[in-house]
């Protein structure tokens, strides 16, 4: 039997939930933001908060504002989301109501969320992820944990569960038995499809495919059942570190939002059912039989009515944002802004583009205890399809350094998580080609949660993608993706072509505090690619470090054809650097008049770009060749010519011109139609006599 104090304080805040959604229709001009409520999800909503802890951490659904209640958070608070004011204190007039993140030691803590159905399922599962990370870490170090071990919950509607990256999550959990609850809010409605016309079952049935996954069915809408089985179901996934998912059925009272009205497809006889359980009137019921005076209930309702207005009031004259705020937090300061280190310390061998990345990640897995590496075939066996990260688990031991399934999302997803409690993941998607599974992950979660929660929770992560085309690897094996990456704003581009850029960014992008993804170059792993033998360099010192950003001219061009107007550049990355190098040379060989004419630009950084460096070196030269190995049209490649045309107008004795792949669907398998299609050192050189011609 649940006390009565608890019955009272879940009356107060269920009262106070059906006030606020009373309040918002009655004020539907002023609460002009879409917005849902928590209407008939109220009694599953506070018993899941009322039994959380502030170790615990909590992902809310868009619906969830009576679970934001039960933790403590008022009702001004909210509605300072709802309006969007500037002082709204998640996510300052950013984001839609009831998406809430919570840094601190008073509640449970919330990561950023998003709007997008069922994607935090990933991220939270990251949660649980760490958590058990950090755990076995502590464990091997013979150190004591605090008493109260943190749980995770995830709430999620149950129309989202069809979304295939829950499946993932689900997928995750039960193999390595995270300590996570998955709270599935079933109200039988997506929208204005039915359960019935959308899936085959409910969570609970699907979730038998899950071995591992404890389950129940209950319903939602008495707060007396669901307080008492939260309670069972907390202490036992706290206890016994065990995956969890509570299906709870529950009536929807209130509109989908504020912009779709249950009106508009909702039929009388469907409302009436629902209403019938009304968690309200249920748990009034049995407050009434516990001997609780009906006077006492009925004022502790006008109470609730009477606080709402008053936050209501103070919500609206609360100020908009400052629009100067606007373009704050899209990152959080990296600390590594200058170029450290020895980068070709003496008496050291030249290493292997590959070896300088596995080198690096070794030095810091050494140096970091709470680093991971974890991709696909990463781990003990192979060590990556690349050999990229070979022997690293037998140093580091498999809860370090471990396999995946195939799972991109999760993989890039589980970050946002992983990296909120402590840990430090470095993640491998294993070829370019397949990380659009993850980009739903990389846009919706990882490239907005900084920018969203107003810094709270920057994602630090580094993603290593190898990419690029060489020797027939087929048109799934070797695709470039930079222009797709750099259409995301929130996320960093690196990609170096040489073994120490390798290294010292590699560093950087782990240290940096935003996420990363590390573009490598599979043609230049390995140096096999003829004319590509200076991708080997002295393998840098341990603390060398390049910061982001910065680019770097690899060839020079002779002063006096700069003076006398007689040289060009050429602005590249990857495997550009290399036809770029080889075309320069061999007009230099050709022709006498073309020695020393090309001034050449390694990016290594696509974002932040070096544009300095960029606009500086094209009006020295007056006329520029940008080499990509991607399809050229809408490129990357095509969007810095236009940059580059805008700011040097001036200074252009000739279009910038631009060489990149022709513009096919994708890279042929066959060598000699690869080579058709890929840029190479002769098809730079003809461009480079066209343009020094002008």
């Amino acid at each position: 039997m649940t006390n009565n104090d608890i019955l009272l304080r879940a009356w107060k805040l269920m009262c106070t939930a059906k006030a606020m959604a009373d309040t918002y229709e009655d004020n539907r001009p002023i609460c002009k933001y879409v917005h849902s409520t928590s209407r008939g999800h109220e009694a599953i909503q506070l018993a899941t908060a009322f039994n959380l802890l502030p170790c615990d951490y909590v992902s809310p659904y868009y619906r969830d504002e009576s679970l934001l209640l039960g933790l403590g958070f008022s009702p001004y608070e909210l509605m300072l989301q709802l309006l969007a004011k500037g002082n709204d204190i998640f996510t300052g007039g950013r984001e839609y109501y009831s998406h809430p993140n919570y840094k601190g030691d008073e509640k449970p803590n919330i990561i950023h969320q998003s709007s997008a159905t069922g994607m935090q399922a990933i991220p939270t599962t990251g949660i649980a992820q760490g958590i058990k990370f950090l755990e076995k870490i502590a464990q091997n170090e013979q150190r004591t944990t605090s008493n109260e071990q943190p749980i995770v919950v995830c709430s999620l509607g149950d129309a989202s569960v069809t979304e295939g990256e829950v499946s993932e999550a689900f997928q995750f959990a039960a193999l390595h038995q995270l300590p996570i609850i998955y709270l599935v809010q079933d109200n039988g409605w997506g929208i204005s499809v039915t359960s019935e016309e959308a899936r085959t079952t409910n969570a609970n049935e699907m979730v038998k495919g899950f071995k591992g996954i404890k389950r129940i069915s209950i319903d939602g809408s008495d707060f007396e059942q669901s307080y008492d089985v939260m309670k069972n179901v907390v202490e036992e996934v706290r206890r016994d570190r065990i995956p969890f998912l509570v299906h709870a059925r529950v009536p929807l009272l209130g509109h989908h939002t504020s912009g779709v009205r249950k009106e508009f497809y909702r039929t009388e006889e469907d409302l009436a059912k629902h209403y019938a359980d009304d968690p309200g009137p249920k748990l009034r019921q049995r407050l009434l039989n516990t001997g609780i005076a009906e006077e006492t209930l009925f004022q502790i309702e006008k109470d609730a009515a009477t606080e709402v207005a008053h936050h209501f009031q103070g919500a609206v004259a609360a100020p908009e944002p400052d629009p100067s705020t606007v373009s704050e937090h899209v990152f959080v300061p990296t600390p590594v802004t200058e170029e450290r280190g020895e980068r070709s310390p003496a008496n050291k061998e030249k290493v292997l583009m590959v070896d300088a990345a596995l080198f690096a990640i070794r030095e810091i897995m050494e140096d970091h205890p709470t680093s991971l590496l974890y991709g696909q075939d990463v781990g003990r066996r192979l060590g990556g399809v690349f050999r990229e990260a070979a022997t690293l688990a037998e140093q580091f031991g498999d809860h370090r350094v471990f396999n995946t399934a195939i799972q991109e999302a999760y993989i890039i997803g589980s970050t946002v998580g992983m990296c909120a409690v402590g840990a430090k993941p470095i993640v491998e998607v294993q070829f370019a080609d397949y990380i659009y599974p993850g980009l739903n992950q990389l846009v919706t979660e990882i490239s907005k949660s900084c920018y969203l929660s107003c810094g709270k929770f920057p994602v630090q992560t580094l993603i290593r993608v190898p990419i690029g085309a060489y020797g027939g690897g087929g048109p799934y094996h070797s695709g470039c993706v930079e222009s797709t990456l750099l259409t995301i704003k929130g996320i960093k581009i690196v990609y170096p072509s040489n073994a120490a850029d390798m290294k010292g960014l590699l560093k950087a992008a782990f240290f940096d505090p935003n996420p990363v993804v590390m573009l490598e170059h599979k043609g230049l792993y390995w140096s096999k690619v003829p004319g590509t033998e200076e991708a080997k360099t002295v393998e840098p010192s341990r603390d060398y470090i390049i910061p982001l950003g910065k680019g770097n001219i690899v060839l020079q061009a002779n002063e006096d054809c700069v003076d006398n107007g007689e040289s060009c550049c050429i602005i590249t990355y990857g495997m550009g650097v290399y036809w770029a190098k080889a075309a320069a040379k061999n007009l230099a060989y050709r022709q006498a008049g073309f020695p020393g004419r090309v001034e050449i630009v390694d990016l290594r950084t696509l974002f932040p770009l070096d544009e300095a460096l960029v606009f500086a070196t094209v009006k020295k030269h007056g006329k520029c060749l940008i080499v990509t190995e991607e399809q050229q049209n809408n490129s990357f490649a095509e969007a810095l010519a236009g940059r580059i045309s805008k700011e040097c107008f001036r200074y252009l004795d000739a279009p910038v011109d631009v060489l990149g792949a022709l513009n096919l669907p994708a890279v042929p398998m066959n060598v000699i139609l690869e080579k058709a299609m890929l840029p190479n050192a002769e098809k730079v050189a003809a461009r480079l006599e066209r343009l020094l011609s002008q």
